[in-house]
């Protein structure tokens, strides 16, 4: 029995100084892990910061381009039937939109969503005020009924989808 309690006394303090050495290296890792862990993530976001910033950009330019102030102002030549204009705007909106849609992976479904919609209702506006006009209306008849009845409309998608754009950017970039 007393050899029993020799070797616990020298097995029960070795003991405790191992899972003491145990707890204290642990510690150590797990802290190292999670400093390369945040390594990580700061070099994602410094790699994907401009980025997101471009995309913020680029479809902020999308929905100011596709306005129709100043798609009709843009596009707009002497001469365009209501026909040719139509055309042009319609194409316009198109390419400029396949030009940008690679953008929604750097945003928000939501975002993505509103600025979808944004698009489709412009769409949606031109093609139903082409479908109200004669035959042979020239190109500004057409221009200023579309933006009669877009400047009248109560809801603003494109306005909309804008501040919700600037909205998103100042929860990541904390602008006024």
């Amino acid at each position: 029995m007393e050899s029993f309690l020799e070797i616990l006394k020298i097995v029960l303090p070795a003991a405790l100084v191992l899972y003491g050495m145990f707890i204290a290296i642990r510690t150590m890792v797990n802290k190292g892990l999670i400093s390369k862990q945040l390594d990580i993530k700061a070099k994602a976001i410094e790699i994907t910061l401009p980025a997101r910033m471009q995309a913020f950009e680029r479809m902020t330019l999308f929905l100011e381009r596709i306005s129709p102030e100043n798609l009709l102002v843009r596009l707009n030549r002497n001469g365009m039937s209501a026909g040719e204009l139509h055309h042009t705007v319609v194409q316009e909106i198109r390419n400029e939109f396949n030009h940008n849609v690679a953008q929604q992976v750097y945003l928000d479904k939501e975002l993505w969503s509103m600025i979808l919609t944004a698009k489709e209702d412009l769409l949606t506006r031109i093609n139903a005020t082409f479908q109200e006009m004669n035959v042979d209306a020239t190109s500004i008849d057409y221009a200023k009924k579309l933006l009669s009845e877009y400047s009248s409309s109560e809801i603003n998608s494109i306005e909309l989808a804008l501040t919700s754009l600037k909205e998103e950017l100042g929860k990541y970039y904390r602008l006024p």
